[in-house]
């Protein structure tokens, strides 16, 4: 109030006081909110997983060898076989998910973790492995060994 009895056109210090706080708690407020909202909030999505890769060079690979690749975000393996047969699985074992490798000495796909094994047709055939190694296609295209998913 002013003194000559009129409204006071400008704004009181308590009316100041009031916006200020209730401006500083709302500033807070979103601090501490705002990394709690971030931390739930879904990732955005990554890059499309790649259908076809190139393996390796075949003039590279050795009959009765393999070689564990990147397939994507995953692995994989491919094998030539001693009969000059390329095969191409998931490299990731059935059981727990441990990548595989070829042993050329019995010519079979193993899983070191919990000594499982796969046959060169992917089959379980030892060990825990529940069902058989994803198989891939696999292709020559020049020089280059193709691998795609069927």
């Amino acid at each position: 109030m002013a003194a000559d009895g009129g409204s006071d056109k400008g704004i009181s210090r308590r009316s100041f006081l009031d916006v200020a706080l209730g401006g500083a708690g709302l500033a807070w407020l979103g601090a501490v909110l705002y990394p709690v909202f971030e931390y739930f909030k879904v990732p955005a999505q990554g890059e499309a997983e790649p259908t076809t890769v190139v393996a390796a060079s075949f003039k590279s690979l050795k009959p009765n060898e393999g070689r564990v690749f990147r397939f994507g975000s995953e692995p994989a393996i491919l094998v030539l076989t001693s009969e000059g047969k390329l095969k191409a699985f998931s490299a990731a074992c059935t059981h727990l998910g441990c990548t595989v490798q070829y042993r050329p000495d019995v010519q079979r796909i193993w899983c070191a973790c919990h000594n499982g094994m796969y046959d060169l047709n992917g089959r379980n055939i030892a060990g825990p492995p529940p069902r058989p190694l994803d198989e891939y296609k696999v292709a020559l295209k020049g020089d280059d060994v193709v691998v795609s998913k069927a």
